[in-house]
């Protein structure tokens, strides 16, 4: 068998939703043993997406998110079931979770107490707004944090209305953040033979994003907002819709022009410098609304591309899922069947050529892993379910 990256390295996960168990999948994806610590008889809330069954196999938002990881179901108010965890968490190199603070610390597991008996252990937690500050206690999700960031003010026409955006960038981001920050301190620990703890939250993550616009604004006091821009916008088309950036040339009003077989814009003063352009946006994106309805996307596409201006088609998920480079990619797997059909997940976007992402555990049941898993810690399972 191949060997990846994280063989060996032990991961306890508490975490449920989006943030961390995109997180801990990612680590699991690349050889993690990720075992993860789940409500008895509820599991995580992820299971019950969609009013699916619980044991998560018909379930595809707790299936997208759990690959490749164990469950251990317990009920951590009783003794026991704390005790199985505290020994599990002994012989673990990282914790992870995505609580409110002092949701571990009230259970026993927190950062502080853990790392006495495990000094080696990173401690990995992923929260709404951090461990410190007025929002501290606020209750973290996906919207909220577009919304506090600034993300769901920003719009590439000011007419629109405000939205929310569709795609939980907020949990995705962090949640790659988070593993960024597991790897970073696993190297460190390597250095120095000492573990720590490392936090993200949804709400750091989201300005990260804007880190281009968030500079501009405090060192220029202006508004960076790259969809604005007097040559980029998404047309209609007489088919469908089609998205053009015109930029990274000399003189691109030109060659749109000339794509669109319209005269050459860029010859007239109003519209002769980037600035120009900026004030007359308006005006300019309704000569291309109106020169892009009058042919088909396939039209458009092949005449922008035939003087290299960027291009693409709006296109839907389900067309991308089915395109040919998602396949070659290696961006879509299969974890086997169930009643009620195939499992079939989005990969990873990191393709190594020394270690394939494969499904070695499909999404489990809950608490499918509880036997093997107390076992090794000599605890029975009655004693801890």
């Amino acid at each position: 068998m191949t060997s990846l990256p994280l063989d060996g390295i032990r991961v306890v996960d508490f975490t449920q939703v989006m943030l961390g168990p995109c997180c801990t999948q990612m680590l699991a994806d690349y050889g993690a043993e990720v075992i993860k610590v789940e409500k008895a008889k509820i599991g995580d809330l992820s299971r019950w997406s969609l009013g699916s069954d619980p044991d998560g196999l018909n379930n595809p938002v707790f299936s997208s998110l759990n690959r490749n990881k164990k469950s251990l179901a317990l009920d951590l108010k009783q003794d026991e079931a704390r005790a199985a965890v505290r020994a599990l968490i002994d012989t673990a190199d990282v914790v992870v979770n995505n609580f409110r603070p002092d949701v571990m610390e009230r259970m026993g597991f927190g950062y502080e107490e853990l790392k006495r008996t495990n000094p080696r252990l990173i401690y990995a937690v992923g929260t709404g707004f951090g461990l410190d500050g007025p929002y501290r206690h606020k209750g973290g999700q996906d919207i909220l944090a577009q919304a506090l960031s600034g993300v769901m003010r920003r719009k590439s026409d000011a007419s629109h209305p405000l939205s929310i955006y569709a795609t939980p960038l907020a949990d995705y981001s962090a949640g790659m953040h988070l593993v960024q920050g597991i790897l970073l301190a696993l190297l460190h620990r390597e250095k120095t033979g000492h573990g720590q703890q490392v936090a993200v939250s949804l709400y750091s993550s989201m300005l990260a994003m804007q880190m281009q616009e968030g500079t501009t604004h405090m060192m220029r006091e202006k508004d960076l907002n790259w969809g604005a821009f007097p040559l980029t916008g998404v047309f209609e088309t007489t088919d469908g819709a089609i998205v053009m950036v015109g930029a990274f040339k000399q003189n691109p009003l030109r060659d749109i022009c000339t794509a669109l077989e319209i005269e050459d814009l860029s010859l007239q003063p109003q519209f002769a410098d980037f600035d120009a352009q900026m004030q007359r946006r308006p005006e300019l994106q309704r000569v291309f609304r109106e020169a892009f309805a009058k042919n088909s996307s396939a039209h458009w596409l092949g005449r922008l591309e035939q003087v290299d201006i960027l291009c693409a088609p709006v296109r839907s998920l389900p067309e991308a899922l089915d395109d040919e480079q998602t396949t070659i990619n290696r961006m879509i797997l299969e974890a086997g069947e169930t009643k009620a059909g195939p499992i079939r997940l989005v990969g990873s976007p990191i393709d190594m050529s020394a270690a394939t992402v494969t499904v070695r555990i499909a999404p489990p049941k809950l608490g499918e892993h509880n036997d093997e898993i107390l076992a090794g810690l000599s605890v029975r399972q009655g004693d801890a379910a």
